[in-house]
């Protein structure tokens, strides 16, 4: 048995909410993983849809379309005659005329790439055909019948459209992950995150997304840590540095855990930041006082610490 060759094949449409009477436009698109030889693209029609024109890819040969017409479907053929190159993009555009129809329907078009019988790949794509506006159902119902009416309302449906779908999507705008840029500074001021220019953009909504999580943790050695790998995209290690005072009584014992002289630093701890400096990660000497300031504003009031900046290779 012959091996099947690998074929992508996309087809969809310029808009899928349509009224009769207006154009929809059809993109076909094929690629192909190898040379592919004596390929025909098959793209149905329904009844409900007239064909106005068409455009074959500006590929090498010479690309003709037939029309055919089974069962009230009509078909739009294109027998590409020369080998198909790999890598290469073919795109095909239809442009139909939405008909007549009695009420709100799906209308299907079916694209299908087939050799020597065999089918290679198959994709579909629907559009809502909407007989009346949806406006109506708000009015008397006398005006059902209105079709002027009925016209006049899609224009307003028309211009509507684009906030009613922003006004659909708007839980995406609270979610750090789909935001749009342009709103990451205003959904920060929402939970207290404070955006350093220095960071990129995944950094920002990273930062975001577990930003009411670290002002739990505030204070803490896993906030700080965690905090600081968003920043500086490093691997971070804090080791704090505990001191036993000398006690007098019964329990008064000494030894290497007890703190005594110049050596006793309680209520310290060291940062270690290790970064990647192939990628050009060690930051100047600005970029160290941001980090500075960062652990100053996190840390508890009455400790101290001393910040490393290392390589990964002196781990």
């Amino acid at each position: 048995m012959d091996r099947q060759p690998t074929v992508t094949l996309d087809h969809v449409a310029d808009f899928y909410n349509r009224y009769p009477g207006e154009v929809v436009t059809l993109y076909t698109r094929i690629r192909v993983a190898e040379p592919l030889e004596g390929a025909v693209l098959s793209i149905s029609l329904p009844g409900e849809l007239s064909l106005e024109r068409y455009r074959p890819p500006s590929a090498p040969g010479e690309i003709e379309a037939y029309v055919q017409v089974e069962g009230g479907t009509q078909y739009l053929t294109w027998p590409v005659k020369q080998a198909m190159r790999p890598g290469y993009a073919y795109e095909f555009l239809t442009m139909v005329r939405i008909g007549a129809v009695e009420r709100d329907t799906w209308l299907e078009s079916r694209a299908s790439l087939v050799r020597a019988g065999d089918l290679l790949a198959e994709e579909c794509v629907a559009v809502y055909v909407r007989t009346k506006g949806r406006y109506l159902r708000y009015l008397p119902e006398l005006y059902e019948r209105d079709e002027l009416m009925g016209r006049f309302l899609m224009l307003f449906e028309s211009f509507w459209a684009p906030l009613e779908m922003q006004i659909k999507g708007i839980h995406h705008y609270f979610d750090p992950a789909m935001t749009p840029s342009h709103f990451l500074p205003w959904l920060a001021s929402w939970v207290g995150a404070e955006l350093s220019a220095g960071l990129t953009e995944e950094q920002w909504r990273h930062l975001i997304r577990v930003a009411v999580s670290l002002h739990r943790r505030r204070g803490t050695k896993e906030g700080l840590r965690e905090c600081l790998e968003i920043y500086t995209g490093g691997r971070v290690e804090i080791v704090e540095h505990r001191a036993q005072d000398l006690r007098l009584g019964s329990a008064a014992r000494l030894g290497p855990g007890v703190a005594l002289g110049t050596g006793n630093r309680p209520h310290t701890f060291t940062v270690t930041i290790y970064l990647d400096e192939e990628a050009g990660a060690r930051p100047g000497k600005a970029r160290e006082s941001a980090i500075g300031a960062l652990i100053e504003s996190i840390k508890p009031a009455h400790t101290d610490y001393t910040l490393r900046i290392k390589g990964l290779a002196e781990d």
